[in-house]
């Protein structure tokens, strides 16, 4: 399943040019600061207060205490880093001047609703910024395991409660990259490893193949 993950985080870190300022989510999305190229600068934006993500910490005695994204987890920062408080950090993203959001989800819509909150009846902390971002960044990429369990988390409609609906641009999942578009879902990458008929089956909705289909890049 790293791995997995691991081809999902490079494969959404191609989605960046130089210059950017992109959002990142907790979980999966934190990884893809560890594939930007080096010669590409892009600032990844974390709601807690930062700008200026690097990769997460691995080894305990790297860790600064001081420093975590908005999901607990520790992380480095680049030297071109400016914190700030929370007030500053939501204006930015309601102000619509991050580019893009990166996040995870339980569950999309074949019309771009989002849910990644809550499974209902289970306790968590709250939504965090989740429903800020799908509102003001103009681009909102989905990345994650394209099944849980076996089933499929891309459907028709949601059944979870949803974060924001009509919000997503775009799902990168281990099987294929996807646009979201008002004629439904279009594939316009499709990982070797996978036939149309394969992507198709792990999901809950009818998907259509650009005429334009290409590979899937890992690297």
């Amino acid at each position: 399943m790293a791995d997995l993950k691991a081809r999902i985080a490079k494969r959404c870190a191609k989605e960046f040019k130089d210059g950017e300022f992109a959002n990142l989510g907790i979980g999966l999305p934190t990884m893809v600061a560890d594939y930007i190229p080096d010669d590409v600068m892009v600032t990844f934006h974390s709601e807690n207060g930062f700008a200026g993500i690097d990769a997460v910490v691995e080894n305990e005695e790297d860790v600064d205490v001081d420093i975590i994204n908005s999901g607990g987890t520790y992380v480095s920062a680049v030297p071109r880093v400016k914190y700030f408080d929370t007030a500053e950090s939501f204006g930015l993203v309601r102000g619509g001047h991050v580019r893009a959001t990166v996040l995870g989800a339980m569950q999309v819509a074949e019309n771009g609703d989002l849910a990644n909150w809550i499974v209902p009846g289970k306790k968590v902390a709250g939504m965090g910024g989740a429903m800020d971002l799908c509102a003001g960044c103009p681009e909102v990429i989905i990345v994650m395991l394209h099944t849980q369990k076996g089933a499929p988390k891309i459907l028709k409609e949601c059944t979870l409660p949803l974060t924001a609906e009509r919000c997503v641009s775009k799902i990168i999942t281990e099987m294929g990259v996807m646009e979201v578009t008002d004629d439904g879902i279009v594939v316009t990458e499709l990982h070797p490893d996978y036939t149309k008929e394969d992507i198709q089956a792990a999901t809950g909705c009818e998907l259509k193949f650009s005429p334009d289909l290409k590979p899937m890049e890992e690297e």
